[in-house]
């Protein structure tokens, strides 16, 4: 019987008609120069040939990828390695408004949200980092100088959430006049049940303050660099010692001078909640406590934070601290400028600016401590 789809002869001068499986036996897609000047070599439709030649190269391209992939070990896919640096910074730290950076390159999280969104992305491109890395914003407590832009903050990230006890988003939607679809983005934690963000593992801890269910944070990175948080806290306690005495870095309030506080133009009843034990924390007492972190071993880098602005100066809060640290055996202690005389110094400290932001610091892990170089 003859074939259903017989294929006419072809004369010399005749071109060939290509049938269905002619690709198969076309020659390789890079012939050599002898090759594209053999007239006798068969003539095939372009398409054909065109599609024959994209396959052949995607074909080569996949088997050396694959080659590639057999020589080398591939690596985890992780967001954060074990070897990046750990990021801080602030963007101002005091009654007027709270909000810090600590991440790495990649990510990252801001603690409290009382900055201007577009102040904190314009610091944020200045050091090179954007927006985009922010994954989460924790809130301390729910007054208003730490989480005034929150809604702002998530509005424009509608990936970003909010992360704070279901309490004190309570205290926030009563207290402020903001939008209930902050709710969306709320996030649940719980305080001493560790969670991550952007890499980090947090544990929010109790503080005693007078807003709604107060917390501080203690923060681990990939590298096993420690960080402690305890802003707006009217006495140290035992939860605050346990969790601060972990970290390497802390950012520990120094309010208020008391005879400042005692002088000062504040009504009998603002001075009396300001140094009450759910108020604000004084430099004494700031001291005694860095004290107690230094004997702890782990400390490198004290950053004093929410000083106010009528009852405190940066001079005395760093005068105060440094003299405890130093009476009790932990000086010289060095002011975190990266300088090599404050370097070789075991001790870094630091008080942050209330409307500025600081510099940038980076935290690397090294063999026998960790550094904190400013940018």
């Amino acid at each position: 019987m003859p074939p259903r789809h017989p294929r006419k002869p072809s004369g010399p001068t005749e071109a060939v008609q290509p049938g269905l499986f002619d690709f198969m036996d076309l020659p390789d897609p890079t012939p050599s120069i002898s090759q594209k000047t053999d007239s006798a070599a068969p003539k095939v439709h372009p398409s054909i040939e065109d599609f024959v030649v994209r396959t052949r190269i995607q074909a080569r391209k996949e088997m050396e990828q694959k080659s590639r992939a057999e020589a080398e070990p591939i690596e985890p896919m992780t967001t954060v390695r074990r070897d990046d640096p750990l990021l801080f910074i602030s963007f101002g730290s005091g009654s007027s408004g709270n909000c810090a950076y600590l991440g790495t390159r990649r990510e990252g999280l801001l603690i409290d949200a009382g900055i201007d969104p577009l102040m904190v992305e314009r610091h944020l491109k200045d050091n090179g980092l954007s927006m985009a890395n922010i994954k989460g914003v924790l809130l301390t407590h729910d007054h208003s100088d730490h989480v005034r832009y929150v809604y702002k903050i998530v509005r424009l990230r509608k990936d970003v959430g909010i992360y704070c006890t279901p309490k004190t988003l309570t205290g926030l939607l009563r207290r402020h006049s903001i939008s209930r679809r902050v709710k969306d983005y709320h996030r649940p934690i719980y305080k001493e049940f560790p969670f991550t963000v952007a890499g980090l593992t947090i544990t929010a801890f109790d503080v005693s303050h007078d807003g709604t269910d107060n917390c501080g944070f203690y923060l681990e990175a990939p590298s096993g660099l420690t960080f402690a948080v305890a802003t707006d806290i009217g006495s140290v306690t035992e939860r605050v010692d346990f969790y601060m005495s972990k970290a390497r870095y802390v950012m520990l309030e120094a309010n208020y001078d008391a005879d400042m506080l005692r002088t000062g133009p504040y009504t009998a009843f603002l001075k009396s909640r300001i140094a009450a034990p759910s108020g604000h924390l004084d430099n004494m007492d700031s001291g005694a406590f860095a004290v107690r972190l230094a004997g702890a071993g782990h400390l490198s880098h004290i950053f004093l934070c929410h000083l106010s602005a009528e009852n405190n100066t940066p001079a005395i809060a760093l005068s105060t601290v440094r003299a405890h640290l130093e009476g009790a055996g932990y000086g010289p202690v060095g002011d975190a400028s990266g300088s090599l005389e404050a370097s070789a110094c075991r001790i870094q400290l630091m008080a942050l600016p209330r409307t500025a932001p600081s510099r940038l610091f980076v935290f690397r892990n090294h063999q026998g401590g960790s550094n904190g170089t400013p940018q």
